[in-house]
């Protein structure tokens, strides 16, 4: 009988707190597939860093996220405008064709291009070559 996922605790090293409703659980699933914790007081001081690193990554994030949002449509046209300007027919109107249309893809979106989306995209760029008919020998 399977009793749920494995935990592993490992103690504070700073506060050396045990697990309890006045404490602060910081949980996560490594990469063994186990869910490893570590309980802290609310005055330890790796709790506290753990607060700043995150609230620090968290504004970082929204500044990046806020800067893309900012430059994208401008690099974007540059994109699309030297695509176009690239003559027909050539290999690289191929690479460039796709890459605008995968750019699109991500701005029409509010998170990533999913996987089936990137393969329709480079399907219909990059289509398998198939056999020449006349190749075929019955």
């Amino acid at each position: 009988m399977d009793d749920g996922p494995k935990r592993e605790r490992t103690d504070c090293t700073d506060c050396w707190a045990l697990p309890g409703p006045d404490k602060s659980r910081i949980a996560w699933v490594g990469e063994d597939r186990v869910w490893h914790e570590v309980w802290h007081t609310a005055e330890c001081p790796e709790l506290a860093i753990l607060r700043i690193e995150s609230e620090d990554g968290a504004r970082r994030v929204a500044e990046s996220e806020a800067w893309a949002r900012g430059v994208f449509p401008a690099a974007h046209q540059r994109l699309r405008e030297a695509a176009a300007a690239l003559p027909p027919g050539t290999p690289a109107q191929r690479f460039a064709d796709a890459l605008t249309e995968l750019a699109q893809a991500q701005a029409d979106t509010t998170g990533f291009v999913v996987l089936p989306r990137w393969a329709e995209i480079l399907e219909r760029h990059f289509p398998p070559e198939l056999p020449d008919p006349e190749s075929i020998q019955e």
